[in-house]
């Protein structure tokens, strides 16, 4: 499989971009299954599902080609499995101590993948885009912490398994960027698919069905309906890495997720943030303005040259 090619411009930005609306949509709508009564081990089964039509559709518009290679399937399959099997740790870890620390924790998890990349990908970037990146791994925690309910804290168990899924996150992204060197990014995506459908059956056993279980169109259409806009932007994730730098591409779309997200929830649901959102929001603009505005040239990546699949 060849590289990038330089011809692709800027086109990462526009996979990137469209990433951060469609996932700032999703996570502005993305409670509302939940509060219908519809649970989230169910969303995920959902969620699998819609990958689906984005998979064979991306696959048979480049050609219908799905690389086979022992390396091309562990790739596409760890990818899966590590985004995945993140959120099946996550189920766990939310049950076992505060989301109001966990989701801060889970949220740096685009500095695993600057660190790899960085060192591992000889990744490099601008004063600009160092700026930008600092600002979003600033922003990301603020945006996700909320103030204590007053419930109590006790055990480490929850700390590790947050650490587990920032650091799985974080290295999906890496190998997400990696993959993109020896692949498709189609077929990275029809992996990622199969390994999140593998997971089904965890998710369901999961489930916790002494409790109503909404199966109405409130329930897994409405769910559907939202968590295909996460399967779509997903796929655009993929393209973006695929023709970006992944210290660029992982804070961007971390930080202008969360964004989008704020402005779609103030004018579509008439949630106002609070001040601490509000800096957030602030600092995460700053951050994605930085990052997309970088020349494409600014400290030129080292990456090794790719090899045929």
């Amino acid at each position: 499989m060849s590289a990038p090619p330089a011809s692709a411009g800027r086109s990462w930005l526009a996979n990137a971009l469209i990433t951060v609306v469609l996932w700032g949509v999703w996570g502005a709508f993305s409670d509302q299954s939940p509060k219908h009564g519809f649970p989230d081990t169910l969303v995920y089964c959902v969620w699998a599902l819609t990958m689906i039509p984005p998979a064979f559709i991306a696959l048979r518009a480049a050609g219908g080609k799905l690389e086979r290679s022992p390396r091309a399937i562990a790739y596409g399959m760890a990818i899966g499995l590590l985004g995945a099997g993140g959120q099946m740790v996550l189920f766990y870890a939310i049950t076992r101590g505060p989301a109001y620390l966990i989701f801060p924790i889970i949220s740096l998890s685009p500095l695993v993948t600057i660190v790899m990349s960085f060192a591992l990908l000889g990744e490099r970037t601008g004063k600009l885009g160092v700026l930008g990146i600092l600002l979003a791994l600033i922003a990301l925690p603020i945006f996700n912490y909320a103030p204590a309910d007053g419930a109590a804290t006790s055990g480490s168990l929850w700390f590790v398994l947050a650490l587990v899924v920032m650091l799985s996150w974080g290295v999906q992204a890496y190998f997400m960027k990696s993959a993109n060197n020896h692949m498709s990014a189609e077929g990275i995506f029809f992996y990622m698919m199969i390994a999140g459908l593998l997971l089904v059956p965890v998710a369901w056993a999961l489930t916790d069905r002494s409790q109503a279980i909404n199966w109405g169109w409130s329930g897994p259409a409405l769910a559907a309906g939202i968590q295909v806009l996460n399967a779509i932007g997903a796929l655009t994730l993929v393209f973006a890495f695929r023709y970006g730098k992944a210290i660029i591409v992982a804070p961007l779309s971390n930080a202008g997720a969360p964004l989008a997200t704020a402005i779609i929830s103030l004018i579509a649901l008439g949630v106002m943030p609070d001040t601490l959102k509000i800096v957030g929001l602030v600092l995460a603009l700053a951050a994605s303005v930085l990052l997309a505005i970088e020349p494409d040239d600014a400290g030129k990546a080292l990456d090794p040259a790719p090899e045929p699949a």
